[in-house]
């Protein structure tokens, strides 16, 4: 494979990484996938292929969804016991972010709710949304029909706007007043605090720092502050479990503000917030180590600055 190949591939690589995370919600899985593209590509008869970008859109596009169909990916997602990986905002796996839609597509929220569309709906909402792709040109690269791209974009927006229908979100600043004060509130044990701090309609999502056989799921105000008082109350037990007393830093995450809990330099854990109309609309909480990797390599290059918390 000569060196011409090889750039015309490294020029879209970025893209496609960005593409296969937004459809696996795993930076390890899309890393695979961006990987065995381009061992298609080395294989392929590249003088036949006209528009190198379209051909390797297609690959990996096709390539990610073998991943969602197989048994293995369907019997661990349906399991209810995943939850995307979170990337730290500058992850060049997070792909453009130049449109509201774009920058929607990769926060965890979204990735979330994508799980509950099937592989083809997944793929159209993302090309189309994420990517700005035409319906024509999203009909070829799954190799379906005009209508039927149509059909699966309209079941998936649907989908996802009913469950997105928020207030009005918070500017950076207040969606950071708003996080530290419910941290305190959280730390400290003032439960009627952390209610007032909610939205009526607030949702929790945790993995149990990966030790449950299911996500766990919270929604009315008292129980989510409850979970929430629970998981933030600090107990012997906890810091063994993190290897240590962990500090509190803010930093965005998937474009949302989000606590990440260090112990050292290493990151034991990150919750994920969604801020609206100035209370705490939704929060997503990852601790399983597996789920940690790349934000974890991000973090030892990352200036986290003071700590919310320095010693929990």
């Amino acid at each position: 494979m000569d060196s011409a190949a090889v750039d015309q591939f490294e020029v879209g690589r970025s893209r496609l990484a960005s593409l296969a995370y937004r459809l696996l919600g795993s930076a390890a899985d899309a890393e695979d996938a961006v990987q065995d593209t381009f061992l298609r590509w080395q294989a392929a008869d590249r003088e036949r292929i006209e528009v190198p970008g379209a051909w390797l859109t297609k690959v990996a596009t096709n390539l990610c969804l073998d991943r969602l169909r197989s048994a293995q990916a369907r019997h661990e997602r349906a399991a209810g016991a995943w939850l995307p990986e979170p990337l730290l905002d500058g992850d060049p796996m997070l792909g453009p972010a130049d449109t509201f839609e774009q920058r929607e597509s990769v926060t965890l929220a979204v990735l979330t709710l994508l799980e509950r569309l099937s592989p083809a709906e997944r793929a159209v909402y993302v090309l189309r949304e994420a990517f700005s792709y035409s319906h024509a040109e999203i009909a070829a690269i799954l190799d379906i029909t005009e209508a039927a791209s149509q059909q699966h974009a309209h079941r998936a927006r649907t989908r996802v706007t009913a469950e997105r229908r928020r207030g009005g979100a918070a500017d950076p600043a207040s969606a950071r007043r708003v996080v530290e004060e419910f941290l305190a509130a959280a730390v400290s044990g003032r439960t009627d605090r952390l209610v007032a701090l909610l939205t009526d309609d607030v949702t929790a999502v945790s993995d149990g720092a990966g030790l449950a056989r299911r996500l766990l799921r919270y929604r009315s105000r008292e129980r989510v502050a409850s979970f929430v008082r629970a998981g933030f109350k600090p107990t012997p037990a906890k810091r063994r479990l993190a290897g240590g007393s962990p500090a509190m830093h803010l930093a965005r995450v998937n474009g949302t503000l989000a606590v990440v809990a260090v112990v050292g330099r290493r990151v034991v854990g990150a919750v994920a917030f969604e801020v609206s109309d100035g209370k705490v609309a939704s929060l997503y909480g990852i601790a399983a180590t597996d789920r940690l990797t790349r934000l974890d390599e991000a973090w030892q290059h990352h200036e986290p600055g003071v700590p919310v918390i320095d010693a929990w």
